[in-house]
Formats: structure tokens, C-alpha cells, sequence
């Protein structure tokens, strides 16, 4: 068993293939947190903090006399609230007296075999029946609001996952502002931060910082994950390297408003507290109601970042990915957007497909602007038909044709949304997000429909369906252009207008759900503006995410270097697109373009008319190339072997299979200088007593040597150079 209880000391342990996380139930009740980290055994007698008075930190009433307890200096695993803890808490309810307390205390736990499951939310899932389950109920004695902790355990990666349920057992209404997903406190403050901040063309750009006394806020408001903040931080020790050092990551598998608080005590404790933004937030939980918070995945590593991210990315792609789409070989597609943007019609899409076909593209994809009335972004989202005089032949016109040209059709949709000027709008104005009497703020000149609404969420799940149903459509691109505000909705009671931003999210999820279950032969990729919905939760929808609108290679270095921590590759968009680049006007070499372009799920956003006979040339090589190496990209052990573009004059990662007989070496110089040293990089998870050809030249190298004196590139000239490198392990 990997969960155990001993009754004699009142501990419940909780072990992973190399961690251990313990805690201790007190006579009081308090569930108390002693141990996260390395393993450390079940058997024998452990250290924990001892118990002292505490100046100005207050006692339960059962310790007043002893005063050795207190809330507000102890390791917890869910805090209770408003009773004696001045440091962040878990959740902030509101009784129907106008209290906001909370004491939770222990009640019973229980043990269980297999994973447990949220309902309406996404979770990480047990493939093999190997994880357990421990569920841990807490009560507050005076209004019977109770909580239940669930902890998840899936061994061989590592990770524990966590999630809350509120409970409300009493007999009158409780509010509930704040639900934590996990807290996590530890035993001592010597830890830095690593989160993920961006912008819309720029996002998850890693920032490290030693954590300080006082309270951080890591947080979207924006009805998403966001670019600006992901859901995924990083504490880790001063000094902790790709390669060594203890650290934990924390990720919420969300797609709306988000939080995660660090907080360092007087007494250099760190407690972190993660899940719905509480900002705005509010839950009328009626007598035998129950509420579920977000899951979060809970990950540690003594042996640095890279192993920490290893963790993350197994995780993601065997027990989050989900369907045909988790395992199956993605096809290299081709978008119309840069190529084309709005000016869509049967006779270009076609021709554009005749190009994409010589080449080598698999799948096809009909981007903006085929239907309603949709020339600009100013009209026609909701309205999910094809526009006739474009494509007089509907979609089947184009539809066909490419599918006799040997390629899958792929289209774009964005059903979140809709555009005053469309047939929807002016049929259900009262479907948007807007507050009444006030006008509200636009974003792309549409507004965001209200997905708490069971009879929009049967609206955009039909119309979506129809178009499925109708045409033999292989792949769908759903994006989101805009983040929510004004966010209120009509359906709603005023006492529950707090409840719409997380209703919200549950919609999406539900729709995408029904989407997936009902298409399961459908790819569908994620988008919000690029990546400003790049989270777990998504992830188990929508198995790859594009991942940035900012499609300049030397700026996705940085990018897709970010998303790494926590995410694979084999859930980041990624394309080859045309120069001079159209978010940043700079031109790179098309090789250098591909290389970091199979660092995702590859593909292309380009006029292939427009390219030259060794251009075309160079792209068949491309697609043959990460064809070849798509086991080894997709699945394989994923290493960051410089840090981020900035850091040197170039920047190289490496793909390795797990059972290392196959490398493949990238790097990309991204600033070239006179008379410069050559660059020399040393590769990671080979075996050392192994010899590995170098495809290229076919010379033999000893692991060993690979990755402790590395490989010396030849100077290369020229902006952007690039390199792929590929070794094969002879056999013994």
C-alpha cells in the first residue's frame, strides 16, 4: 500500500516511488501536515516541530490553560478560518449568523484503491488501477460545514494530486468566498519562487525570486488561465539546478480564475495555498449541498528541475491526455491564417490545399472567416454556418477535394463568443456577459457568451455538433479571443453572481466533454488568443494547445523553453511560419524555423506558392525528419541544456528515448559575433558506458564522453544558424 495509517500514533503516510508526505492527527482534532519530500520510510519514529507558547499567537479554547497549541503557528493541511490563524487561509465561508469562522477537525478518513474523480471537473486518471485514494473528512462542530480532503496517489510518477469538497451538513445557507485546493505548509523558509508571468505574444517566461516575509500572490482575474500568470509555480532551494536540489511543483488544473499565495510566517514557516481566485468569487452552498474545488498536482524532486519537469510531463501525457489523441501519431498540418488571414473562398482555400498536398502536410485546416458574414472580426460569431458566397458548395466544396488530395480537413471555431453584429446577438442579446444598465467593455469587438446558461451551453453544443455531424471535419481548432469581464448573468439571482465566473469554466468543460466523447475521432487543439488557456484542464480536452500567437522562432525559443517546466511536448502547438515574421517583421533561416518548430506538435502557417524550389525542398526534408523522429520528440525524456535566449549566445535542447538508444540534439545560435568561441554542449540521459553514432557523419562516440566533454559545433555564420544532430546507441 502506498497510503498507511498508524493508529498507535495517529499518522497517516503517504509514499510515492521516491517521496514521502506525512501527516498527524492531533487530540484535538487539527490535522497537522510534519513531512513533503524525499522518501523517507514508513517505519521507525519521526522529528516534527516541537509545541511552545507563542507570544500573541492565539490558542484554541481547549488549550487555553497549556497554550502550547495555536492555529496561527502550526503546519496544517487545510486551515480552518476567522478562529486564530493570521496567515492565508485555506477557505473563507460566511454563515448565515454573518460569522465567517470555520474549525475544522478531524472526523474519520478512508483508504481506497483506484483514483477518485470530480464530478464536472477534469482530473488526473489512473490508467492500471495502481493509485490509491485517501479521503480525510473535517467538520466544524457548530454549523456542520465539513470538508473532505482527497489525496490521490499515483506512485510510479511520483505525483500526489489534491482537491477539496465543501460540505454543508447544517441545516441553514452558507457563502462560501474562498476554496482552496491545497494548502501545502513547510517547515522552514529557506525556499525561491519560480512562476510563469507573460503577455499575449510572450507567455510563461519563468521569474525566479527568493521567497520573502509577507504574502505573494501569483493570480488571473481574466476568466482564463491567462498569458499573464500561469496556474503552474515552482518552489525550489537556493541553488537547485536543472540537475540538482529539492523542488515542488504545484500545478492547478484550471482554465478560469486562478490563485496561488506563498506566504513566509514569523516563525520562517512557508505556507502555499492554491485554487479559484477568490477575487469576486462567492458559492451559496444550500443545506446538503457539496462543492468541489479544482484538482491540483503536487510533484517533489531532490534531483533538480529537469526531473521535476519529468514528473509534470509523464504525467500530462499518460493520466491527463486523453482519447484517440493521447497516444495516436499527430498529423503535421497546415493552417490558412497567416496565410490568408479573412480572405477565404473556395477557389483560394483549394489552391492553397494543392500546395500544402505537394509537400508533404497531412491535414488541412480552414481557419477564420468561413462563416456567417465574417470578412473582418467585426461580425458573425454565433453564427456557425458557412458563408454561401465563399464557399457555394458549402463546406463539402473544399471538404472533398482535399481529402481526395490524400489530406485530413481540419477547420477553426471560436463558440465561446459572439459579435453584436451576428444573427445570435440580435436573436439573444441576453446571451452575453454584460451587467444591466452599462455598456460593456469589448475585446476584438465581440463579447463572451454566458456558459453558466444551460440554454447556451445546448445552442453552441448543437450548433458545433450540426457542423461536425454534417461534414467530415478531422480536426477543430478552438480558440478564445478575449478574456471575461462585465461578468454577469442574466440567469442568476443577485445572491449568486458570484458563482458565474466558475459556472463559467464548468460550461466549457462540459461542452468540450460531450464534444470529445460524441467526435472521438476529432483532434481538437486549444487556443485562447495563442496561449492564454495553456493549463492541465484543457489538457484533458484538448490534447495539444497552440501555444503562442507569436510565431517568430527566435521569440519561441523563450516561449516553449517556459512551457517546458511543467508541460510536454507533446501538448504545444507549434508551427513554421512565414518571413519576415508577421508579429515581429525578422527573418530567420526556414531551417532554423523547423528546429523549433519539432519542438511541438509541428506544422505550418505559411503560402507555400510564395516559396521557392529549395525552400520546398527544405520543408519535405522537415516533415520527413520529424516523422522519423516523432516517437523520440513526442515521448521521449525532454532536457533544457542552456536556460532561456538570453542567457548566452544560443540555446540547445535535447530529446532522448527513454531507454537511451536514441538522442536528438537542437541548438539555434540566436546571436552571432566575430571571431567567437565555438560553442561546446554537453548532453544529459545518455548512457555512459553506451557508444552512440553520429547519424550525420557516422563517427562513434562514447557516452560518457557526450555528455561530460560534450559536442563542439563548427563555427557557424550567419543570423540564426541552427543545428540538429541525431545519435543512435550501437548495439552491444
Amino acid at each position: 500500500m502506498s497510503i498507511a495509517y498508524r493508529k498507535e500514533e495517529q499518522k497517516l503516510i503517504l509514499e510515492t516511488e521516491n517521496t514521502s508526505y506525512r501527516m498527524t492527527i492531533e487530540r484535538n482534532g487539527m490535522l497537522r501536515h510534519t513531512y513533503y519530500g524525499r522518501k523517507a520510510g514508513i517505519g521507525g519514529r519521526y522529528s516534527r516541530e516541537g509545541l511552545y507558547d507563542r507570544g500573541f499567537s492565539g490558542n484554541p479554547y481547549e488549550y487555553r490553560i497549556e497554550r502550547t497549541v495555536s492555529y496561527d503557528t502550526m503546519l496544517q493541511e487545510y486551515t480552518s478560518c476567522g478562529v486564530g490563524d493570521y496567515r492565508i487561509s485555506s477557505m473563507e465561508a460566511e454563515n448565515a449568523d454573518g460569522s465567517r469562522c470555520a474549525d475544522f477537525r478531524y472526523v474519520k478518513h478512508e483508504i481506497r484503491k483506484g483514483k477518485y474523480c470530480i464530478p464536472g471537473l477534469p482530473g488526473v486518471y489512473d490508467n492500471d488501477g495502481e493509485a490509491e485514494t485517501l479521503i480525510v473528512t473535517m467538520q466544524d462542530a457548530v454549523t456542520a460545514l465539513t470538508v473532505r480532503l482527497y489525496y490521490g496517489l499515483l506512485p510510479e510518477t511520483d505525483v500526489i494530486t489534491r482537491c477539496a469538497e465543501i460540505i454543508n451538513e447544517g441545516e441553514k445557507a452558507v457563502i462560501i468566498h474562498k476554496a482552496g485546493s491545497m494548502c501545502l505548509d513547510l517547515a522552514d523558509g529557506e525556499w525561491e519562487l519560480i512562476h510563469f508571468y507573460g503577455r499575449h505574444c510572450m507567455e510563461r517566461q519563468p521569474e525566479r525570486m527568493a521567497v520573502p516575509h509577507g504574502i505573494m500572490k501569483i493570480a488571473s482575474s481574466r476568466g482564463m488561465s491567462s498569458h499573464q500568470h500561469n496556474p503552474f509555480v515552482i518552489l525550489s532551494r537556493k541553488g537547485t539546478t536543472e540537475d540538482a536540489g529539492e523542488c515542488i511543483g504545484i500545478m492547478l488544473m484550471y482554465s478560469g480564475n486562478h490563485m496561488t499565495e506563498i506566504e513566509k510566517d514569523q516563525f520562517e514557516h512557508v505556507r502555499v495555498v492554491t485554487g479559484i481566485d477568490d477575487r469576486a468569487f462567492s458559492w451559496k452552498l444550500m443545506p446538503g449541498e457539496s462543492f468541489f474545488t479544482p484538482e491540483c498536482i503536487l510533484s517533489f524532486s531532490h534531483e533538480g528541475l529537469t526531473k521535476l519537469s519529468h514528473h509534470f510531463h509523464q504525467t500530462i501525457r499518460e493520466h491527463v491526455q486523453r482519447g484517440k489523441w493521447a497516444k495516436a501519431v499527430r498529423p503535421v498540418l497546415l493552417n490558412s491564417w497567416e496565410a490568408a488571414y479573412f480572405d477565404v473562398s473556395e477557389e483560394s482555400i483549394l489552391r492553397l490545399a494543392r500546395e500544402a498536398a505537394g509537400i508533404g502536410v497531412d491535414l488541412f485546416v480552414l481557419d477564420d472567416g468561413w462563416f456567417g458574414k465574417r470578412n473582418d472580426d467585426n461580425s458573425s460569431l454565433g453564427d456557425w454556418t458557412v458563408n454561401p458566397d465563399k464557399f457555394p458548395a458549402g463546406l463539402s466544396g473544399v471538404i472533398e477535394p482535399i481529402n481526395a488530395m490524400g489530406m485530413k480537413f481540419g477547420i477553426w471555431i471560436e463558440p465561446e463568443m459572439v459579435n453584436e453584429d451576428s444573427e445570435l446577438y440580435r436573436s439573444h442579446p441576453d446571451w452575453a456577459l454584460k451587467v444591466p444598465g452599462r455598456l460593456p467593455m469589448m475585446g476584438r469587438n465581440q463579447l463572451v457568451l454566458d456558459l453558466s446558461r444551460r440554454d447556451v451551453l445546448e445552442y453552441i453544443y448543437g450548433a458545433i455538433a450540426k457542423l461536425l455531424t454534417d461534414n467530415h471535419i478531422e480536426y477543430v481548432k478552438w480558440d478564445m479571443n478575449r478574456g471575461l469581464s462585465d461578468v454577469y448573468s442574466a440567469k442568476l439571482p443577485a445572491d449568486r453572481q458570484g458563482e458565474t465566473a466558475h459556472r463559467y469554466v464548468l460550461g466549457v468543460y462540459e461542452l468540450l466533454d460531450r464534444l470529445t466523447g460524441e467526435f472521438p475521432e476529432v483532434l481538437f487543439e486549444g487556443c485562447a488568443g495563442g496561449g492564454g488557456r495553456f493549463d492541465a484542464g484543457m489538457l484533458a480536452f484538448t490534447p495539444q494547445i497552440w501555444c503562442s500567437d507569436d510565431t517568430d522562432a527566435i521569440e519561441r525559443l523563450d516561449i516553449q523553453y517556459g512551457t517546458s517546466f511543467g508541460y510536454p511536448v507533446s501538448s504545444m502547438g507549434a508551427h513554421v511560419s512565414a518571413c519576415p515574421n508577421h508579429q515581429t517583421g525578422r527573418t530567420v533561416p526556414l531551417r532554423t524555423r523547423g528546429i523549433v518548430a519539432m519542438a511541438g506538435t509541428f506544422g505550418y502557417e505559411l503560402d507555400p506558392e510564395k516559396l521557392n524550389e529549395a525552400d520546398l525542398r527544405e520543408i519535405r526534408q522537415q516533415i520527413g525528419d520529424f516523422k522519423r523522429f516523432y516517437n523520440l520528440i513526442q515521448n521521449g525524456l525532454y532536457y533544457r541544456l542552456t536556460g532561456p535566449a538570453g542567457e548566452k549566445d544560443y540555446v540547445s535542447w535535447l530529446f532522448v528515448k527513454k531507454d537511451q538508444t536514441e538522442a536528438l540534439l537542437n541548438l539555434v545560435v540566436t546571436r552571432a559575433r566575430a571571431n567567437e568561441p565555438q560553442i561546446r554542449v554537453r548532453l544529459k540521459g545518455l548512457d555512459p558506458s553506451g557508444i552512440y553514432r553520429m547519424e550525420e557523419n557516422d563517427e562513434l562516440y562514447p557516452g560518457s564522453a557526450l555528455m561530460y566533454e560534450g559536442v563542439v559545433f563548427p563555427l557557424l555564420h550567419g543570423d540564426y544558424q541552427s543545428r540538429q544532430i541525431h545519435f543512435v546507441k550501437e548495439e552491444a
